[in-house]
């Protein structure tokens, strides 16, 4: 419907509402577009991307930029051995929130293989 980044804004400042520093210090966020959520429909890199870059300079914004890019932002939605090197070697995405294919030895360690072959 357009409304990604909204959405994201809003479901952020209610999830971190309260948190302490300390707290704010072990984050790791986890994004997954819902149209993605038991679709096997996977966001495109780019989609992934602009919705992880437009969280990062949120975090910047509410935090400061030091808090923002030390923050770890997986990627869940259909990750899959064909699209994990893609979307993993994004900027903002610093992982993958693997789900169904992490059953599976076939599916899991592709992607595991595209992750090491990404932290170089």
């Amino acid at each position: 419907a357009g409304d990604t980044f909204a959405v994201n804004r809003r479901q952020l400042r209610t999830a971190l509402q309260g948190l302490t520093a300390a707290e704010l210090e072990h984050l790791v966020i986890a994004y997954e577009p819902v149209w993605a959520i038991g679709t096997g429909v996977t966001a495109s890199p780019e989609q992934a991307e602009s919705a992880h870059e437009h969280l990062r300079k949120w975090l910047a914004r509410r935090y400061n930029p030091n808090f923002s890019d030390k923050t770890r932002i997986l990627y869940g939605g259909s990750v899959k051995p064909d699209n994990a090197l893609a979307l993993l070697g994004q900027p903002n995405v610093d992982g993958a929130l693997v789900g169904g294919a992490s059953l599976k030895a076939a599916t899991f360690v592709p992607i595991i293989e595209a992750a090491r072959k990404l932290s170089g």
